[in-house]
């Protein structure tokens, strides 16, 4: 049985993820020629939209064969309004390889990239991408490289006329030179074979050094690193042979059914694609596949592989693989199949702009809806609100070149047109002190559900966390169950209109009642004792903010530390090297969406600026912005009760 790998090819925006992808699969004899982006010709990017802006917007599969080894490819967006295809890949993958361009070096991107890589623990090589550009530093780059990610850096080649078009990238043999004296060190450190050898005074074989490294990687002990030129193929078979060096996936045939579902499309003529990563067991063509925490088993019509635009129909999916379910209807993003994958979640994608969307024509206001829902299976993130009420639609997106894909998405296959306002920043608020919540729902019958809660203010980035401190006698199970599905749902709109996170919600007393209790009378009390329990704590306004990295000439320091005070940011002190400062500062969202051009005009466009977000943190009021609430408020009892009953 061939070996199986997953691996991810994730970096910041114009590294040159997909040319890369296309040179891998080219030296590997799938593709008679590489394809290019400036000719829109790539297997990876030919949604209409990534060939027309010569950017990824969408993960990509596709497939390749080296050394008796089955490489799955997934070419992720660079971009960082798309995020979110890459959070949803990093879930399924054996390995990854981080991809830097050495002309524009370390990026935001990068940053978030490789704290995922290193929170998922997942293993990872390094591919430094045009070392042909001119002004391309790949030795400093190494250097901070190794300051700023990792001192175990593994360089794997040496490279030829740095800074010229004519570049020659060579491997090292393990066996001479600084790369064998570093393979001995993380061997003997581990390795009980080569420490017999270390004490003997004795050289280390190449075989023992070699399985020293492939351990050392697979538990992120040191990573690889690869220079190259992938526009020029320069670099390429080295980086295949690298490869090599990653964990394969476990090919656990014999083991229950276990299986993650990574993302889900739309297929006009199928229906709805799962792409699933199978971890163990195996799915056949027309066998019933159980979800985790569905009742319902539905049968998988048909199995395929996808491979860029083309799919091919692979009758089986084994575990280690991925492929394409079709007939799972009710499948989600997330799903799990059997039993409980590999878990793993990394936040990297923040949508932190909201926008109200409007059809051009009226009259397919539905369709919108439907069509909008639709693209929120495939992105959650998107989080579609659609509030009938007030015949209001809106969705959350990480920036403006993500709105416009969707206006592109919305034309091309649904056939609408539809307008944006302009995006509005999304605050979050927490609450401002511990205190009590209480409702009880006795009137008018028949019903009961009485709730006491205490709510408690976390630190930043918790989220949140629902305990009961009460036993069934107090409150039946399944009640108590179904406050804590009604919680997140009643937790979106806080005393300001935003989303409330950051506290712990304990469920201190209550009742039920054996005959007047309906099972849904907990579902309409439990946002009234929220609401309550937020007007006794009080409600801190949070704000989203950045983290911006400065590069310029010295003369600007000036000018950019008070444009930084004045968006109300904190700075760390300049680092003056060669005439040129660099420095970072954290400044809210709300006051730097357009900074970049500001900077850009600051510095004569010779500057260079990355950012990243950075969380959220409190912010006065009167600085901030509060939302008008959607639908029925709760604390409008006698309405909140009618609607609960569908009674308005």
């Amino acid at each position: 049985m061939d070996a199986i790998i997953n691996i991810g090819i994730i970096a910041h925006a114009d590294a040159g993820k997909t040319t890369l992808t296309e040179q891998l699969l080219f030296e590997a004899g799938e593709l008679r020629a590489p394809g290019s982006v400036d000719s829109r010709t790539t297997q990876t990017d030919w949604l209409d939209i990534e060939r027309q802006r010569g950017i990824s917007v969408k993960a990509s599969s596709s497939r390749l064969f080296w050394k008796d080894c089955q490489i799955n490819l997934i070419d992720t967006p660079g971009h960082v309004d798309f995020a979110g295809e890459v959070q949803r890949s990093l879930s399924m993958l054996d390995a990854a390889v981080l991809v830097i361009s050495a002309a524009e070096g370390i990026q935001g991107q990068t940053e978030v990239l490789w704290e995922a890589l290193e929170k998922l623990e997942i293993p990872a090589l390094l591919f430094i991408n045009k070392i042909d550009r001119l002004g391309a530093e790949p030795s400093e780059l190494l250097d901070e490289l190794s300051a700023r990610f990792s001192p175990n850096l593994a360089v794997m080649e040496s490279w030829e006329g740095e800074g010229s078009r004519e570049c020659r990238v060579a491997c090292l043999d393990p066996g001479q030179g600084p790369l064998n004296e570093r393979l001995t060190e993380l061997a003997v450190d581990s390795d009980p074979e080569a420490q017999e050898y270390f004490l003997n005074d004795r050289p280390v074989p190449e075989a023992v050094l070699m399985r020293a490294l492939r351990d050392c990687i697979a538990s992120r002990r040191a990573f690889p690193v690869y220079l190259g030129a992938a526009a020029l193929g320069v670099g390429i078979k080295e980086l295949l042979d690298g490869i090599m060096l990653l964990p394969k996936a476990p090919r656990r045939e014999d083991l229950p059914l276990s299986g993650l579902v990574y993302k889900v499309e739309h297929d006009k003529a199928m229906g709805k694609a799962a792409h699933v990563r199978l971890f163990s067991g195996a799915i056949s063509n027309r066998e019933p596949v159980p979800v985790r925490g569905r009742e319902k088993t539905e049968k998988v019509s048909q199995i395929r592989r996808v491979l860029g635009q083309r799919t091919v129909d692979m009758g089986r999916l084994t575990a280690g693989d991925i492929g394409v379910l079709y007939g799972l209807s009710d499948i989600r993003v997330g799903d799990v199949l059997g039993e409980q994958a590999l878990s793993r979640e990394a936040d990297i994608a923040a949508p932190l702009l909201k926008a109200q969307v409007f059809p051009k024509n009226p009259q397919r206001l539905t369709s919108l809806v439907a069509a909008l829902r639709e693209l929120t299976e495939e992105d959650p993130l998107l989080d579609m609100e659609w509030e009938p009420e007030e015949r209001e639609l809106y969705i959350k997106i990480t920036g403006m070149i993500q709105l416009e894909v969707i206006g592109a998405f919305l034309k091309d296959r649904f056939g609408l047109e539809a307008e944006f306002a302009s995006p509005s920043v999304i605050y979050k608020e927490t609450p401002s002190k511990p205190g009590a919540g209480i409702e009880n729902y006795t009137w008018p019958k028949p019903c009961w559900a009485c709730i006491e809660f205490q709510i408690e203010p976390m630190e930043r980035g918790f989220g949140f966390e629902f305990t009961s401190a009460v036993g069934d006698r107090v409150i039946l199970s399944r009640y108590q169950a179904h406050i804590a599905q009604a919680l997140p749902g009643a937790l979106k709109q806080g005393l300001y209109g935003w989303e409330v996170t950051d506290l712990r919600i304990t469920l201190t007393g209550g009742s039920h009642h054996l005959i007047h209790t309906h099972p849904l009378d907990f579902f309409t009390a439990t946002p009234m004792a929220l609401m309550n329990g937020l007007e006794n704590t009080g409600s801190t306004l949070l704000e989203p903010m950045v983290t911006m990295r400065f590069s310029a000439e010295e003369q600007h320091a000036g000018g950019l530390i008070h444009d930084i005070v004045e968006m109300r940011g904190s700075f760390e002190s300049p680092v003056i090297h060669k005439g040129r400062l660099t420095m970072e500062a954290r400044v809210p969202v709300a006051t730097s969406l357009d900074y970049p051009v500001r900077f850009g005009s600051l510095t004569g466009g010779r500057g260079v600026i990355t950012s990243r977000f950075s969380g959220y943190e409190p912010c006065p009021l009167e600085l901030g912005r509060t939302t008008k609430r959607r639908g029925i408020d709760p604390r409008d009892r006698a309405r909140w009760i009618l609607h609960s009953r569908s009674a308005l």
